[in-house]
């Protein structure tokens, strides 16, 4: 709202111009995979990671204090196995706005040609209004995330047709079962399940979802940062693979303080996304917190 009483930038202006102009014509039964959703849907028994850049953090006390540019942390995320990169740019929550978003974007598009190659930009803003999916497209953002709980099913359905008519992808956030199957309903097919900490009440949200037979639904789980040094959040996401998600959706744990040298964000990342399992390994073990493990994250990247 703010942002349209300071004026719009004549470049949203012009992806609002292109919205109006193509959304008559786009199709709300068009199953066909999107780039993002392919990209973030890998084989069984494989995960995808979603690294989430971000400035702020709900609590102050054991995270990292200064962060470093996005252009630095671009490379790093894409380089140690991310399969996306979300930025939070809701400046009261993540501290981050549409510049950083632009950052990672430009330096995504650098890496064409190299191996491995740019990975999908994701807008994570609290979207409410369909110029906020303009302004995702003008700095070049692949994706766009809506949550159902804020603005409702109707809203959704829109949003995910303002946003295909400007060549963007949607992830819906949802919490419980039936939001879930509403986004599935109303043409979602990349849906992220938030604000859930047990794993098996997050596999519960997708579970049984009644998808139509010409489509596929990816799936995201939101790992949620635990409040020590430990690693809990590396084998959720080996949990989360099992338990048969496509993808794993991590922001606050990549930043956690104190951590030894091996775990900086590109080296969670790469735990995540390791075929280990923790039937056979763990990642916990940090300052005597694992003894016994028979495998431990520092192994696991060697």
């Amino acid at each position: 709202r703010q942002y349209c009483k300071n004026g719009i930038d004549e470049s949203v202006m012009e992806q609002v111009r292109i919205m109006k102009e193509n959304l008559p014509n786009v199709e709300e039964d068009n199953d066909v995979p999107g780039p993002v959703q392919s990209y973030l849907t890998r084989r069984k028994g494989t995960i995808s990671i979603i690294a989430e850049y971000k400035r702020k953090f709900a609590v102050e006390d054991g995270f990292v204090k200064e962060m470093f540019e996005p252009e630095v942390l671009s490379p790093t995320f894409r380089e140690f196995g991310a399969r996306g990169v979300a930025v939070m740019a809701d400046e009261r929550i993540g501290g981050c706005s549409y510049d950083d978003i632009a950052a990672i974007v430009k330096e995504q598009e650098g890496a064409k040609g190299d191996m491995p190659g740019p990975v999908p930009v994701i807008s994570s803003d609290l979207i409410v209004d369909e110029v906020q999916i303009a302004r995702s497209a003008s700095v070049g953002a692949q994706a766009v995330v809506v949550t159902i709980g804020v603005v409702g099913q109707e809203k959704v359905g829109f949003f995910i047709k303002c946003a295909r008519a400007v060549g963007l992808e949607t992830i819906v956030a949802v919490s419980t079962k039936e939001e879930a199957q509403a986004a599935v309903d109303i043409g979602a097919r990349i849906i992220s399940v938030v604000g859930i900490d047990d794993v098996e009440d997050k596999v519960a949200v997708i579970s049984d979802l009644n998808v139509p037979e010409t489509a596929t639904v990816c799936t995201i789980a939101n790992i949620l940062a635990n409040d020590n040094k430990a690693l809990e959040e590396v084998e959720e996401a080996w949990i989360c693979r099992d338990k048969g998600f496509n993808s794993v959706w991590v922001s606050d744990a990549l930043y956690k303080s104190g951590n030894d040298p091996s775990e900086h964000a590109g080296a969670i990342i790469k735990g995540m996304a390791a075929k280990s399992s923790v039937k056979w390994a763990s990642a916990k073990a940090m300052g005597g917190k694992g003894e016994g493990a028979r495998e431990y994250l520092g192994d696991i990247l060697m």
